[in-house]
């Protein structure tokens, strides 16, 4: 008797399991039907270095631009306090180890006193041999930097040890990007160059160099590695910081690293939950005027190359809603889950 009262349980569960799967295939159907779409699809390329790695790759290119860099002193500017070695063929006279005074002085016989303070050695020698052309049709100068005054460069900052450093010899931006121990995690992929204005000429003001560390480090164009000098102030600003809510897995506030797409941004999220709509992710963007405008996207299409991969700005806060039709399908499939098991114990206990 009790096995014909379980056959009869499972009978009248499997009835109801039928009726519900059909119902449910029907709606899934409905659904889908309504959701198709037939226009052409148009391709846009997208962002392939993840916004999450980027630091490190920069602080690898650091590495690595440092270990193979051969070290040349052609830029360097003199200043005061370096000691000059100078030799001109045929002129013995010129022949001199000299230091450079507080003002950015020597002196030379035959020629006087010279400013050379922010000649480069190359500027120097044609100088003298200029000054030289009174007394020798033709010679050849050479002046060689035998000591290098310490050089004051400021590094200041999204890097891990701001501060000012004491460097002597020629150095370039990325020497003391490396110096100061690297970008941190919230650096932005810009940095500025500041350099301030010649006391020595009266028109003279302060300018700032612009680098994009992404065309520098990750491109690899080194023309971006500037020579810095006494005085100069680096500064690696800190990078914006964007939001996202909603079906993600790890919902929350994220630093803005230069060029973040949408993908990389929920990416840094930890992905998408099955509920969540894709069809529909929306990005709250600020326009400067109080308000915030709403960009909508599609991610499927834009994963699938249809639509573009659109970079993110500072304070966007990225919406990710839950599909209705996903999220009745997801507590369906887990109350089914709950009544299979259900019906297999039932089954059991009757046998």
């Amino acid at each position: 008797m009790q096995v014909l009262t379980a056959l009869a349980d499972n009978n009248y569960f499997f009835c109801y399991l039928k009726k519900t799967l059909l119902i449910s295939l029907s709606f899934l159907f409905l659904f889908f039907c309504g959701c198709s779409s037939d226009q052409p699809a148009k391709k846009y390329s997208t962002i392939d270095i993840s916004a999450k790695n980027k630091t490190e790759q920069f602080n690898a290119m650091l590495i690595a631009s440092s270990a193979n860099k051969v070290i040349s002193n052609d830029d360097y500017r003199i200043g005061p306090e370096d000691l000059l070695e100078i030799e001109a063929y045929n002129v013995e006279e010129i022949k001199k180890t000299l230091r450079v005074n507080s003002q950015g002085d020597i002196a030379l016989p035959l020629i006087g006193i010279i400013k050379v303070k922010g000649l480069t050695t190359s500027e120097l020698e044609k100088l003298i041999a200029e000054k030289l052309e009174k007394y020798v049709q033709e010679t050849v100068v050479n002046v060689f930097v035998r000591e290098y005054h310490s050089q004051r460069i400021s590094v200041v900052g999204a890097v891990k040890n701001p501060q000012v450093y004491a460097v002597t010899g020629q150095r370039y931006l990325l020497d003391m990007l490396m110096v100061s121990g690297g970008l941190k995690d919230t650096a932005s992929n810009i940095c500025y160059v500041i350099r301030p204005a010649d006391k020595d000429k009266p028109d003279g003001q302060t300018s700032t160099i612009i680098i994009d560390l992404d065309e520098l480090l990750i491109k690899g164009n080194f023309a971006l590695n500037v020579p810095v000098f006494s005085g100069d102030l680096i500064n690696v600003p800190e990078g914006g910081i964007f939001f996202v809510d909603g079906a993600v897995k790890e919902p929350g506030a994220y630093p803005l690293k230069g060029k973040t797409t949408i993908i990389q941004a929920l990416t840094l999220a930890k992905g998408l939950k099955p509920e969540a709509k894709l069809s529909d992710i929306r990005i709250f963007r600020d326009n400067g005027r109080g308000e915030r405008d709403i960009i909508g996207i599609d991610y499927d299409a834009v994963k699938k190359g249809e639509l573009p991969d659109i970079l993110l700005a500072n304070n966007d806060i990225i919406i990710v809603p839950v599909s209705g039709i996903k999220n009745f399908f997801n507590g369906f499939i887990s109350s089914l889950r709950g009544m299979i098991s259900f019906g297999s114990g039932s089954l059991g206990a009757g046998m």
